[in-house]
């Protein structure tokens, strides 16, 4: 595991773009973290490392957002609304988990009951230090 504190939005962004030039297709990277603690940030870093020029925002209420035009495709998933694996899979998003491009998922803990079915999963906690400060705990992706 690797830790990387981050103090500002765009230092957040700037990591998630690391993670995006290193992607490779086929990676689920599931995001754990509080309300406010910096998840949709890092998904904006990983469009923007992988070329995407779209803007990104959190699809907390149509579950999928996809983005075209970089050099895999991103797919963005926000479970907070969907509390069990059995309600992610009735909403027909394991083909998400195995995808043909890169997903990152909001509120992930609410897969990992399903790890059976994702392929390359990468794990990332964000903390809420104080204000401004993030610890954002993730596996080593080789970025």
């Amino acid at each position: 595991m690797a830790t990387f504190i981050s103090h500002s939005p765009a230092e957040t962004e700037s990591l998630g773009a690391e993670w995006g030039r290193a992607a490779q297709s086929g990676w689920v990277i599931a995001l754990s973290g509080e309300l406010g603690a910096g998840k949709t940030q890092l998904v904006r870093g990983v469009a923007a490392g992988l070329g995407i020029a779209a803007r990104v925002h959190s699809p907390t209420f149509t579950l999928v957002n996809e983005y075209d035009g970089g050099r895999l495709q991103l797919f963005h998933l926000d479970l907070y609304r969907l509390e069990t694996g059995g309600q992610i899979l009735s909403a027909g998003l394991e083909e998400f988990l195995s995808p043909d491009g890169v997903t990152v998922i909001e509120w992930a803990e609410r897969i990992y009951d399903l790890r059976f079915m994702i392929c390359d999963l990468k794990r990332a906690q964000i903390e809420i230090v104080n204000e401004s400060v993030r610890r954002i705990t993730y596996d080593d992706f080789g970025a």
